[in-house]
């Protein structure tokens, strides 16, 4: 939050990077919301969605009968976001021909739509989205390594739920109040054991998951607290607490320090051989070194 805050103000190109259902484009609204260009619109593109035949056509825009079926003149995102901001989000799903035209665009601001020899200046602020190591995928020439440059000018790394258990009594009661007024119920707690299992599931969907399961939840629950029967049975198993005297086990967070921990020590502190070895950015060992604060 911090880090998207400073950002925002900056009217500079972001790269927001994180695992599917982690919150991208709820951030990218945010920064947006908190910019300079507010009251300009925000233009949303999913690079995953549209068809590689389309996305050019979708992003640049084209003249009446440059392809077939092209019946009319139509203006792409790029100059519908004008003044204001584009997110490209899935970007680490362009082609790499579709790369390229966006890199020019990014270095001149200039573009000319399909079947047109006009060329169009644009105002746009870029904000991207992957889940994808970008630099890993540049690496092996699947992502343009200058177009990867041009997007990582402020990168900011949003972490899996499964890093950030402390903030899930307060997802989980927001989403609860979301979805108890979308379906008319008067659903007021989470019983403890709730949030149990919740503490003890790994959330491979993240907070996407998290609010699927909640409303799931809620249209279940008869009751004024919505309980473990809720929640669905592969979930429900990590109810359980330790009992008096026994030893909690291990968390994922635990495993994830001790492991950076062990392989920054075997490589004698060398960041480039940590982050090779574990298999993650750069950025993200940064950030995970910070965030367990680890002195090897």
């Amino acid at each position: 939050m911090r880090l998207l805050e400073l950002v925002a103000s900056a009217d500079t190109t972001v790269l927001l990077l994180g695992e599917t259902g982690t919150g991208k484009e709820l951030a990218a609204r945010a920064i947006h919301d908190n910019s300079l260009r507010a009251d300009r619109p925000l233009v949303v593109v999913n690079c995953a969605a549209l068809p590689e035949p389309l996305l050019e056509s979708e992003l640049f825009g084209h003249e009446k009968g440059a392809f077939t079926g092209a019946a009319g003149r139509k203006e792409g995102r790029f100059l519908l976001a004008h003044q204001g901001t584009l997110f490209l989000d899935e970007v680490g799903e362009l082609s790499l021909p579709t790369q390229a035209k966006i890199l020019r665009v990014l270095q001149t601001r200039e573009f000319e739509p399909l079947g047109s020899s006009r060329t169009r200046k644009v105002d746009v602020r870029i904000i991207a989205a992957t889940n994808r190591d970008l630099e890993a995928e540049a690496r092996s020439g699947r992502f343009r390594e200058d177009l990867y440059y041009r997007l990582n000018v402020f990168p900011v790394i949003l972490p899996p739920l499964r890093e950030r258990r402390e903030d899930l009594p307060l997802l989980a009661t927001h989403f609860l109040k979301r979805h108890s007024q979308k379906h008319r119920k008067e659903i007021k707690a989470l019983a403890p054991e709730v949030i149990d299992a919740f503490q003890g599931y790994t959330w491979p969907g993240n907070i996407r998951e998290l609010e699927n399961v909640l409303e799931r939840g809620v249209i279940l629950c008869q009751t004024e607290t919505l309980t473990l029967k809720e929640l669905p049975a592969a979930m429900q198993m990590f109810a359980s607490r330790p009992r008096a005297g026994e030893e909690a086990a291990a968390t994922w967070p635990d495993l994830e320090k001790e492991l950076i921990r062990r392989t920054l020590q075997k490589v004698a502190g060398d960041r480039v051989q940590a982050r090779d070895i574990l298999g993650i950015s750069q950025e993200e060992l940064d950030l995970k070194i910070r965030t367990y604060c680890l002195d090897y």
